[in-house]
């Protein structure tokens, strides 16, 4: 059974009565026409609007702006990022309206650069970073796109500790902070070396976090002072004192280094406040005193000849590298040796600051001395009781 459905609408009374048919599309048509003339009204009044693509040839973009005719957008306007195909929305800005046969032109360029600086200045007043690329080189710095609009980036503020020379090349990505905005001029000025320096500094606070003293690491040495290295490691530079530069004759040891030359060294103290780091080069070569004090046992005898002779004592050369010092209080019976004249002596001692042996030919001497009397003592025959008896009893009678 067929059934015939009435719809109804409500008049001004409350009452309702049957609506006409079609009044659904017509309402919604006449939504359709409102909505196209407040994009016309918007496009008028050169807003930034949002039309949908209907047509795409070789040299423009046609667009539906809410008129019988529509508009056109240069297809140049979209170099910098993929080409539109129909049924696309994209941002346009009225450029001049059209007249008879002549289309409305519409810039989407124009409406992306608006878009961008009311973004810049949203960005500019957070400070925030900004991701953007190298649009051209130019004399003094660099042209940067920032989603359609032009900024100028200074070769001082495109590199850590600035840049004499062009090194991004063109279409480089690049990140960067608005540090100036000129709303009056339309100038808008930015610095990827803001952002470079924030990176290097976590990147080092990251480096000291993670180092500690007693670790070894290689470097490059940065330069080469009356005081040390300077020691470059990832890109902190720290420094090797001259008195850790070597465990003997560090001076003439320093000569030895030159500026790039890559070394190995231990890290001896890490100051993360001051960023620094102090380095050891010595500390990973044996210890001359610990060396000597294997070789050469405290109370030890050694022989050695006389280099040389002054008032505070005598320099004995004992083998081709080893040296050792009698001082003046410690000659033996004869008293001070002549050059050339082979000694012995007792090793008192080591002398951390020149590497030599202390010796005493005395305690030497004292020593040999306790020897013979030991041998001597051994040697002599011991009396019995009955044999002192009987000689103390002689003794007696002759008295």
């Amino acid at each position: 059974m067929e059934t015939n459905e009435t719809q109804h609408i409500e008049d001004q009374d409350g009452e309702k009565r049957p609506s006409a048919p079609g009044a659904e599309e017509e309402m919604s048509m006449a939504d359709l026409l409102k909505a196209e003339a407040a994009v016309s009204e918007k496009i008028y009044s050169r807003d930034v609007v949002t039309v949908k693509v209907v047509q795409v040839t070789p040299e423009l973009v046609l667009v539906d702006i809410g008129e019988k005719k529509e508009g056109a957008i240069p297809l140049a306007d979209f170099q910098d990022e993929k080409a539109p195909v129909p049924g696309d929305e994209v941002q346009a800005v009225l450029e001049k309206k059209g007249v008879g046969d002549r289309y409305t032109m519409l810039s989407h360029r124009r409406a992306r650069e608006k878009a961008a600086w009311e973004m810049t200045k949203k960005l500019f007043e957070a400070k925030e970073r900004v991701k953007g690329r190298v649009a051209e080189i130019v004399k003094g710095g660099y042209i940067v796109d920032i989603s359609g609009m032009r900024a100028f980036m200074p070769l001082s503020l495109s590199e850590l500790g600035g840049a004499h020379k062009h090194y991004l090349p063109p279409n480089a990505k690049i990140k960067f902070y608005i540090t100036d905005f000129n709303e009056k001029d339309r100038k808008v000025v930015v610095s990827r070396r803001q952002v470079l320096e924030e990176d290097e500094t976590a990147r080092r606070g990251q480096v000291l976090t993670e180092i500690s003293p007693g670790r070894v690491v290689r470097g490059v040495v940065s330069k080469v002072t009356e005081e040390g290295l300077l020691v470059r490691f990832q890109g902190i530079e720290g420094q090797v004192r001259l008195a850790d530069l070597a465990w003997k004759d560090p001076a003439e040891a320093l000569k030895g280094y030159k500026r790039g030359q890559r070394v190995k060294c231990k890290i001896l103290g890490v100051d993360k406040d001051k960023e620094h780091i102090s380095f050891g080069l010595k500390q990973l070569m044996p210890n001359p005193v610990d060396m000597l004090k294997r070789r050469f046992a405290y109370k030890s005898r050694v022989k050695g000849k006389v280099a040389s002779v002054a008032p505070e004592g005598a320099v004995v050369k004992i083998g081709e590298h080893t040296e050792a010092f009698i001082p003046a209080e410690d000659y033996g019976a004869e008293g001070a040796p002549k050059d050339g004249q082979e000694v012995s002596g007792m090793v008192m001692g080591i002398n951390s600051s020149n590497f030599r042996l202390t010796l005493s030919v005395k305690r030497c001497e004292e020593m040999e001395d306790r020897k013979r009397m030991q041998q001597y003592l051994k040697g002599s025959p011991s009396l019995t009781l009955g044999q002192i008896l009987l000689e103390n009893s002689e003794d007696e009678g002759e008295l």
